[in-house]
């Protein structure tokens, strides 16, 4: 399995950036609280492993990208027996995220799907929702790939990440802040991979897709590993299909 990056936030009483949003909670805020985010890469593979590991850590919320199915196939009553509920953007085969959150919390309020733009694109990458007893807002998001730089799913990454931009501009100025969630496909540093110089041509570490990642970052957004490890060597995932599990042979594909 291939872990992502386990988040912890505190609440803060700074004014709320430009990417925020209104929904006031109806619960007490938490002072406290982790957010995890999984690439689980078929949620229907790994239920069993993701039920277990819900059990075991108890993160008050959990962001999942790639669970690859439709809305009627999540297992609700399972992840309810482990304390959550769960909200999902599902498509058939392909992508699809979701958000869990502790039943403590209260329902998520105020969800959306998509970018809300009018592309025609019905990629299922991006679902936000407002966590009552956090408040905060929480979005978990899966990047396009871009398979090569000469592929055509280059240019659509590009333009998605462009597109992810223009939607966190047009939040709401006045209120809660937002966490953001998922697997972004971009190592953001040459310190996120173990090769950066075999990588550096490559969709997840090309200048663009950086460049258009920091972009998304400067708009108030913190990549809270480097906050807690600013040069530490920590990777978040390991390509399974070249069984490149080793420290040696990783890269950090997650920003937050």
């Amino acid at each position: 399995m291939a872990e992502t990056r386990t988040k912890s936030a505190t609440k803060s009483t700074a004014p709320s950036p430009p990417y925020a949003w209104q929904d006031p909670p109806t619960h007490p805020p938490a002072d406290t609280f982790v957010i995890a985010t999984w690439n689980v890469n078929s949620l229907r593979m790994r239920q069993e492993r993701l039920l277990a590991w819900l059990t075991e850590h108890k993160p008050d919320v959990l962001c999942l990208q790639e669970v690859k199915l439709q809305e009627p196939e999540l297992p609700l009553v399972e992840f309810r027996s482990v304390g959550y509920s769960a909200i999902v953007l599902g498509q058939k085969s392909y992508n699809g995220v979701a958000i869990l959150t502790r039943l403590e919390h209260g329902n998520p309020t105020a969800v959306t799907a998509g970018l809300g733009d009018d592309d025609p694109d019905t990629e299922a990458r991006l679902l936000a929702a407002t966590i009552p007893g956090l408040g905060v807002r929480v979005a978990s998001l899966y990047v396009p790939n871009g398979q090569s730089i000469d592929s055509e799913k280059y240019p659509y990454k590009l333009r998605w990440l462009q597109r992810l931009h223009a939607y966190l501009q047009k939040q709401p100025a006045d209120a809660l802040p937002m966490v953001l969630c998922g697997d972004f496909n971009i190592a953001p540093g040459d310190q996120d991979v173990y090769d950066p110089a075999g990588w550096r041509d490559t969709v997840i570490c090309h200048p663009e897709a950086r460049a258009a990642l920091t972009r998304v970052m400067e708009l108030g957004f913190v990549d809270t590993l480097r906050q807690i490890h600013p040069e530490k060597t920590v990777y978040t995932y390991w390509d399974y299909r070249g069984l490149a599990f080793t420290p040696e042979e990783s890269a950090g594909l997650v920003a937050s």
